[in-house]
């Protein structure tokens, strides 16, 4: 008869392949069960349109992941990782052509603002400058784990963070200052009114600054593999194509790790009404790319970022976050775009290249945003629909059918709204752990929350280990 495992993993996104590497390599016996047939959850790469053109179905560019403490103390590298670093992290263009922008300097982004804001950015983003190893080990972290590393730097972020990012702006006179720090904080998947967006846009800005915004070379898949061939190296093993639907169909286990939504967690594991005042919020509506030369944008800026946010001011931003929210049809979506060939040219074939791009919609939408997010893309790049050579449409069911995390199409697993902004997934001393002494939750529903930089998966492992030696 097999011995018992120590312990069991479902899921292979970025957050599941972490648990499983922290908990493997401190030599624990573990298996993962993935779904689908390949691992990555969010973290995927596919020729979603034509032969040659990879694509990012879900996240593309890791500001959090090349900056996640998890992965730094991981040698990933040795296993594939390659971080690619843009010319500019991001643009935000304007209609007359210029763009502000967020730059690896501090002081480019300043000047970027004109000569009325670049004091004001220099003085919220100074105390923290030179700081992103502790800040990060911070605020991607759960309270129930002791103390911050630098209190101080923490506890002034904190009181910066958790204003909505668009009282937080009002220190900016101008537009371009205002509209840029909105599309951070648009991030969030809520409207900039909300508790702590502040916060969002200000760890985004310095995440640019200290780490950048990159791409993995090859695509987002690239993180997924690496985990799982360091998992591997450790002593992990990995099932695909393998849908887990009760608790009693894996193998017996002291512990059983779950990245998925708490709806799926409470179903597979028979915990009942345990989450139900869990919320989801809004959807994205998705378009991958394949064209036939690199995107005409009218801001030279845009043509050496990244990413590229469009949605030239805040009230356009929080308008069309508000209809999200509000359940109303797109009008003038805020977008967010990123053109990874323009610095991987592995992602498209020579000359061609990929863009990824998505926009706001309520949960569950059932609408096309195709025609509003071009007619938005052809604003700020004339010309655009004429490179088409084949796009990929993702609604929020499909975006739901392709990942099951994503709840109504809810990238994020969870709303950023109200008390479930600072508390996920629900009120607990460990909010990693259940009901079920021997059920935990590492998905992107706890904390510190979305983003590819495997922290909550960090976190849960160290609430499992601590659980499997006190039984021991």
């Amino acid at each position: 008869m097999p011995s018992m495992l120590d312990a069991v993993v479902v899921g292979a996104g970025p957050n599941g392949l972490t648990a499983a590497v922290e908990l493997a390599r401190r030599g624990f016996s573990v298996e993962v069960y993935e779904a689908m047939e390949t691992v990555g959850g969010g973290a995927r790469t596919e020729e979603l349109t034509l032969p040659g053109f990879r694509h990012d179905p879900c996240s593309a560019v890791h500001p959090l992941g090349a900056g996640s403490p998890a992965f730094a103390a991981m040698p990933l590298a040795r296993h594939g990782l390659e971080w690619l670093h843009p010319e500019l992290p991001l643009a935000h263009p304007f209609p007359d052509g210029t763009a502000a922008v967020l730059s690896r300097s501090v002081g480019e982004t300043a000047m970027s603002f004109g000569a009325g804001d670049a004091g004001a950015y220099r003085r919220l983003v100074a105390p923290y400058i030179g700081h992103w190893e502790s800040l990060a080990a911070d605020l991607l972290r759960t309270p129930w784990d002791g103390l911050p590393r630098d209190p101080y730097r923490f506890a002034r972020f904190g009181l910066t963070a958790l204003q909505p990012a668009d009282w937080l702006s009002r220190r900016f006179e101008g537009e371009r200052a205002r509209g840029l720090f909105a599309g951070l904080a648009a991030h969030a998947i809520a409207p900039t009114s909300g508790l702590a967006t502040g916060g969002v846009a200000l760890m985004f800005a310095l995440a640019a600054h200290e780490v950048g915004w990159p791409v993995p070379r090859g695509g987002s898949q690239a993180i997924s593999d690496a985990l799982a061939s360091y998992l591997r190296e450790q002593g992990g093993v990995i099932h695909t194509g393998t849908e887990v639907k009760r608790l009693d169909e894996l193998p017996p286990a002291r512990a059983y790790v779950f990245d998925t939504s708490p709806t799926a967690l409470a179903r597979i594991a028979d915990l009942g009404q345990a989450y139900k005042h869990y919320r989801y919020g809004p959807s994205a509506f998705k378009i991958d790319y394949a064209l036939s030369g690199p995107v005409p944008w009218t801001a030279e800026e845009a043509r050496a970022a990244g990413t590229v946010h469009l949605g030239p001011t805040a009230g356009e931003i929080e308008a069309a976050l508000a209809a999200a929210v509000g359940g109303r049809d797109p009008e003038v979506p805020f977008l967010i775009t990123a053109q990874p060939s323009m610095i991987d040219p592995s992602r498209a074939p020579a000359g061609k290249h990929v863009l990824w791009a998505y926009g706001h919609v309520p949960a569950g939408w059932e609408g096309d945003a195709t025609e509003v997010i071009e007619r938005q893309l052809e604003r700020f790049a004339p010309g655009f629909r004429d490179l088409v050579l084949a796009r990929a449409v993702a609604g929020p069911p499909r975006i739901a059918r392709r990942n099951a995390n994503y709840v109504g199409g809810d990238i994020a697993c969870g709303a950023f709204a109200g008390l479930q902004t600072l508390i996920r997934p629900k009120l607990a001393r460990v909010p990693y752990a259940t009901s079920h002494p021997a059920v935990f939750l590492c998905s992107s529903a706890t904390p510190p929350g979305p983003g590819v930089h495997g922290m909550s998966g960090h976190h849960a492992a160290k609430a499992v280990w601590r659980r499997l030696r006190a039984a021991r």
